[in-house]
């Protein structure tokens, strides 16, 4: 999916998104399973590519986005490679993470998370970002970032309290508990539930649906909807300069370090 030249190792490795199109649905896949499907800068930069080709496309009417696998829909920034906010990548936090959640919110097409395992952190983020969501029955959801020393900002946080109440979201947040797919369902997380083997088919019936709707009057619905929470895109243009210099210090560092080490982090040491 990148558009730019590979070196000879990286024109081996597997996609790490892939792109299909049948049926008027655009399905786009987060193919690293074996990272929980878990984004780096350059899953980032092919998931915007394969949004706005999406929305190009005048025969696509519907946008599908998954995870490869059955363990994961996604689980966010991978940190293989160390928390520091670089993620091998640019951007202001070393992720184009505001250009992706950009990506999806104008996309002219209802995007829908079909959501299989985990979605945790960022993916918990990207299924508040899609217009509807599908889970199956064994999916888990949750934010870990003030565990691992992290917080999303902007649509993460503000958009996530418009979806399912603000005490809700602050709870989300604060206490970074799991939650079950039934229990996202009664929170307006999810749209619905199944058992993992009819999801594709309850997936493929949203999608037949709503591409039999007339594709402009969607098109302005899903406009209409998102004007009523644009601020939160600057709120969180602004708040991702300030994570920036969050990222680089000790507290912050820590979060990451006891999450590899598989410790408890020690954050009271930043009090007072």
């Amino acid at each position: 999916m990148s558009d730019t030249a590979a070196t000879a190792d990286e024109a081996d490795a597997p996609d790490k998104v892939l792109y299909a199109v049948a049926n008027h649905v655009a399905r786009i896949t987060i193919n690293r399973p074996e990272r929980y499907n878990a984004f780096d800068a350059d899953t980032c930069e092919q998931l915007i590519v394969a949004f706005r080709r999406a929305s190009a496309d005048r025969d696509v009417r519907v946008v599908v986005l998954t995870g490869a696998g059955e363990k994961a829909f996604c689980t966010g920034g991978d940190q293989s490679g160390g928390h520091d906010g670089g993620y091998g990548g640019r951007g202001v936090i070393g992720l184009p993470i505001e250009e992706l959640q950009s990506a999806i919110r104008d996309c002219d097409r209802p995007v829908i998370a079909r959501v299989d395992g985990f979605a945790i952190g960022g993916g918990n983020v990207l299924v508040t970002l899609c217009d509807l969501a599908i889970a199956s029955d064994r999916s888990q959801f949750g934010q870990v970032g003030p565990r691992v020393g992290s917080v999303d900002p902007g649509f993460g946080t503000a958009l996530l309290a418009r979806v399912v109440g603000e005490k809700k979201a602050r709870e989300i947040w604060y206490l970074c508990r799991r939650y079950t797919a039934d229990q996202a369902l009664a929170m307006g997380l999810v749209n619905a539930v199944v058992a993992a083997d009819q999801l594709d088919a309850e997936v493929d019936q949203w999608c037949a649906e709503i591409a039999a709707m007339s594709p402009t009057a969607i098109s302005f619905a899903k406009r209409s909807f998102n004007a009523d929470t644009e601020s939160i895109r600057g709120i969180g243009s602004l708040a991702m300069q300030g994570l920036a210099l969050y990222y680089g210090t000790a507290e912050s560092k820590e979060g990451g370090d006891a999450l590899r080490e598989k410790r408890p982090p020690d954050f009271g040491k930043f009090l007072g």
